[in-house]
């Protein structure tokens, strides 16, 4: 990778050409009305793993992610940690059915493509009119009600080819009251009351259709387009963000190393970028650029990081 030419690693603070949008708080719909009837939020990003506890040392222990909620369905398991800002990135590990059912999909992701990113999550307020938006621009996701070992659930799930390469997938709980505290499981990292705690800032996407995947979360789940550039290599990017914390960056990957990285592929998530106090402490990072630190995927299971430091920034300049 040629480090010095990526989008969000080498410059902190200008990223190649950017701009912020005029239009951050009321994006038009697809057909040019606003629509303030659907109400969305990026809850988390999936990542599979083959144990639960593999993300624990990294997310938890050494960024802060607390602990949120766990639970389990048809021969898989899954858990959640939050972040400073709230963005959550859930686990999702093969488990056996406890009706002996073989529901091996987690473990099928994993033995095809690897520990790593699974699928992006949002929550709607309407299902029905998330439906609708989705089919205006062309994309019928499909429908399911859930009955699962714990809780009843619907969703709309967007498959890799028309999600630009990760699995979509849409809950209607955007209203529902929150889940009740759970019990920390035993084992997962304590860490002092005053340690730092990171945010986890964006989901960088990068894909072959640039203006495709705009349509997608944009006019079909109803981001807000926050900021727009070109990273020095010639891709472009757009950012999205919805309620809560979580924003999407989807990078175009047409120029110079991302297109060779993305390949065959629809897309590939390039990284989760976290800011965080105290980079130089996390086992594996490695400073790039000045307030930049990496973590490579294969000391994180598949899934890059990318660390930003402005509190370091600010200490050297003093």
């Amino acid at each position: 990778m040629n480090r010095e030419m990526e989008d969000d690693i080498n410059d902190p603070i200008s990223h190649g050409s950017a701009r912020e949008s005029e239009d951050a708080e009321h994006q038009p719909a697809s057909d040019g009305t606003p629509d303030q009837s659907l109400r969305v939020e990026f809850d988390h990003i999936g990542l599979a793993f083959p144990h639960p506890t593999d993300t624990w040392p990294l997310l938890a222990g050494a960024l802060g992610g607390r602990f949120v909620a766990s639970g389990r369905g048809p021969g898989y398991g899954w858990s959640q940690m939050a972040f400073a800002n709230g963005f959550k990135i859930e686990g999702i590990h093969p488990e056996e059915s406890s009706d002996g059912s073989e529901h091996a999909f987690v473990q099928t992701f994993i033995d095809q493509h690897g520990a790593g990113p699974h699928h992006l999550t949002f929550s709607a307020n309407d299902l029905e009119l998330a439906m609708e938006r989705l089919q205006a621009i062309g994309i019928t996701p499909l429908s399911l009600d859930h009955d699962d070992e714990e809780f009843a659930w619907s969703e709309l799930l967007i498959g890799p080819v028309e999600g630009h390469g990760i699995l979509v997938q849409v809950l209607g709980d955007l209203d529902n009251d929150p889940l009740p505290p759970a019990d920390v499981p035993e084992g997962f990292p304590e860490r002092d009351i005053d340690a730092p705690v990171a945010s986890l800032s964006r989901v960088v996407h990068a894909v072959a259709d640039l203006d495709g995947a705009v349509q997608l979360f944009r006019d079909g789940l109803g981001g807000h387009v926050v900021s727009s550039g070109c990273a020095v290599d010639g891709n472009h990017w757009v950012e999205l963000a919805w309620l809560g914390g979580g924003r999407l960056r989807l990078l175009e990957g047409v120029n110079a190393d991302i297109a060779a990285w993305i390949g065959h592929r629809r897309g590939r998530i390039r990284h989760l970028f976290f800011n965080f106090d105290e980079p130089e402490y996390i086992a594996g990072a490695e400073m790039v650029s000045q307030g930049r630190w990496v973590v490579d995927q294969n000391n994180v299971l598949g899934t890059r990081l990318v660390l930003s430091s402005t509190a370091r920034l600010a200490l050297d300049t003093d």
